[in-house]
């Protein structure tokens, strides 16, 4: 039985299962075993001292008996993890702890060493809670994927494990099921909230051949989805991988600190020894106040809080990232996240969406608006060109009926004409650049071309569209070529473009660029609308290298990309930031950092969330070596300047383990950090 089986027992009113209350306890004993023992620790040193020093009601027999069970349960811990550095040759903080604890105990004050260990014990229990808050954090995503599918199978449907799902396989999810799968939709429509993948705080429409990810929760609509990857593969797997990784790459402020820690062990060993030794040869010192000053000094010099300042905030920042749809590598990139100063982007599915959208409707010669999305859209039916998707689109979009045409023909990187049938005679559309007119002999009057000219400056794609018809009309005569309009496509700008690129502003970021391939017209008019005014454009992927490498030189730059294309640049920047468009197993093999729902707004969070750890880390590392010097000073130097003076083992106790308590709860602040 688990804990969270008793617990939920208990919360319902119930009783753990077979209604033994033994049960229970050895649920808590199993799964808060370091809670347990300062528990246990805590009521032997109250009855203890309670019965022993305060009232007297207990013989010294019994007062012995409760020592030994508050030194035994409250040393377990300390002393197994002790051996078990001992074995490799090192003496940690544990030894520290327990060499402390029998030293008060071999002078008389056994209630001090009780304590300490209780202290002890109960910090590591906080440390562990804190610890297992971060990890849990993450972890709890593998709950989020249904352990059976809803799959098709020779005709019938059956219930099978997610781990026995094949590729290209049919997976059924009703309304209300979250998602078994990575896939995509084959068959019906629904709204999916997507947030344990990609932080996204409302749902996103999915229809068919849109990508979906397991452990998402599907809305009102029933769904078939084709299973692209094994459950093992899928982006759920892979960011529960991606975060555990991240915990085992420790910041550099926590790599000096471990590397530190176990020659200042040693240095505390021998300042406690030189402690004794040295009152002992040149001091008239009775030997129980220099063992009683030496064992204060092997507590208070302890670095318990130290080495725990760094990994509290750390951890708790990557698990709030991680909910938030940022995923960092390691620590060593949130440190990173910290320091930036500059910012550049990468413009085509980065700043923009990386597809074209209709931005211009021009109609000439009478004709509406309408007349020329249909004649267009119509033209473009049977178009697998992205520019002719999106005046389908665009034509669609206005609920605009089209018709499919009797003959369809792309002219590379001219445009397209397309046929059609009209009460017994053909009109051809033509839709495209001036090339395309050129090749049929067609002149058009410089007002026509200014309209063009003028959208093209604009940094748009832009295309005439033109009728061609051999119909007699009553006079006899023949309208041959007819312009009906322009149409002016571009990649569009993301809504969260221009906010977040003033949100880096007031975080202080000092350069934002925009590096592309595109020409300068259309990068100096993308850079415009979201505010940037260092622009880069016309670059090869080498050339992005050889900017970033400048920058670099001059202060520390976060380059943000797609993740795909850009994979040079990301490297070379002091942290890569990649898009990951719902998690691109691209994107999350790229960069440092993945914003798992390619939402530019996450991207200042990520600042702030690695500032914010930074200051925590700094705001820890200063305490908890505030305190050791405190109590050293204490301890050490004012009993040499004020005579009589001593400091109590017991406040020894309650302020170097009080510091680790606070550090610890310091830096779990992290993990309330969400997005503006």
């Amino acid at each position: 039985m688990t804990m969270e089986t008793a617990q939920s027992a208990v919360q319902s009113g119930g009783k753990p299962s077979g209604g033994a209350p033994s049960l229970f306890v050895f649920a808590l004993w199993r799964d808060n075993v370091e809670l347990t023992l300062a528990a246990i620790t805590l009521v032997a040193l109250l009855i203890g001292w309670i019965g022993g020093s305060v009232t007297g009601l207990l013989p010294q027999w019994a007062v012995t008996v409760f020592a030994v069970i508050a030194f035994g349960a409250g040393g377990y811990s300390g002393l197994k993890g002790a051996i078990e550095e001992a074995k490799e040759g090192r003496l940690d903080i544990d030894f520290l702890m327990i060499a402390a604890a029998l030293g008060a105990a071999l002078i008389g004050e056994w209630e001090e060493g009780a304590l300490l260990l209780f202290l002890f014990t109960l910090s590591g229990a906080l440390e562990e809670f804190a610890m297992d808050r971060t990890r849990k954090a993450i972890e709890a995503l593998g709950n989020l994927r249904p352990e059976v599918a809803l799959v098709r199978r020779n005709g019938a449907e059956v219930s099978v494990p997610v781990e026995d799902l094949r590729v290209s396989e049919i997976v059924l999810v009703r309304p209300g099921e979250r998602l078994p799968v990575d896939g995509a939709v084959v068959k019906g429509s629904s709204s999916i909230d997507q947030s344990p993948i990609t932080g996204e705080s409302v749902p996103v429409l999915k229809e068919i051949s849109d990508p979906v990810y397991a452990g998402t929760i599907n809305g009102g609509g029933a769904l078939e989805i084709e299973v692209s990857k094994p459950a093992s593969e899928s982006t759920l797997s892979k960011i529960i991988k991606l975060v555990a990784d991240a915990q085992k790459d420790a910041a550099p402020t926590q790599q000096f600190i471990d590397r530190f820690s176990q020659p200042y062990t040693y240095a505390v060993i021998a300042a406690t020894l030189l402690a004794i030794a040295i009152p002992w040869f040149f001091v008239n010192e009775p030997f129980g106040d220099t063992l009683y000053r030496a064992m204060t000094l092997l507590v208070v010099a302890s670095p318990c809080a130290l080495i725990i300042s760094t990994p509290a905030s750390i951890l708790s920042a990557i698990a709030a990232g991680a909910r938030n749809g940022v995923l960092f590598k390691g620590g060593a990139y949130l440190e990173k996240a910290a320091a930036i100063r500059a910012v550049a982007f990468d413009k085509t599915g980065t700043l923009t969406h990386g597809r074209p959208v209709v931005t211009n409707v021009h109609p000439l010669s009478g004709y509406q608006r309408a007349d020329l999305l249909r004649m267009a859209g119509s033209a473009e039916m049977r178009s697998e060109h992205h520019i002719g998707r999106a005046i389908v689109e665009e034509a669609q979009k206005d609920g605009i009926e089209l018709e499919e045409p009797l003959e369809f023909c792309a002219v590379a990187g001219h445009g397209i004409e397309a046929k059609f049938q009209r009460d017994g005679h053909v009109e051809t559309i033509f839709i495209g650049n001036d090339k395309l007119f050129m090749n049929e002999e067609m002149e058009f009057s410089p007002a026509i071309r200014l309209i063009g000219d003028a959208l093209q400056k604009q940094g748009k794609t832009a295309m005439l569209v033109v009728r061609r018809s051999t119909v007699e009309d009553t006079l006899g005569s023949v309208r041959d070529w007819e312009v009906v309009g322009y149409l002016a496509v571009a990649d569009s700008v993301r809504p969260e473009s221009r906010a977040a690129v003033e949100s880096l502003r007031a975080l202080g970021v000092e350069r934002i660029a925009m590096l592309t391939g595109d020409n300068k017209e259309v990068a100096d008019a993308i850079a415009s609308e979201v505010g940037i005014t260092e622009v880069y454009s016309g670059l090869l992927p080498e050339e992005k290298v050889e900017v970033i490498e400048r920058l670099v030189g001059e202060t520390d730059v976060a380059m943000v990309g797609d993740g795909v294309n850009d994979a040079p640049a990301l490297a070379t920047a002091s942290i890569g930031i990649a898009m990951g468009a719902g998690g691109t197993d691209v994107a999350l093999e790229t960069a440092d950092v993945v914003l798992m729902s390619s939402d530019l707004s996450k991207l200042p969070f990520m600042l702030r969330l690695g500032r914010e750890a930074e200051r925590i880390v700094r705001q820890n590392v200063i305490f908890s070596v505030g305190v050791i010097l405190t109590l050293v000073t204490l301890t050490i130097l004012v009993p040499i300047f004020v005579k009589g003076f001593s400091l109590p083992l017991p406040l020894g106790v309650v302020g170097h383990e009080g510091s680790t308590l606070i550090v610890v709860t310091n830096g779990l602040r992290m993990l309330a950090m969400r997005p503006k």
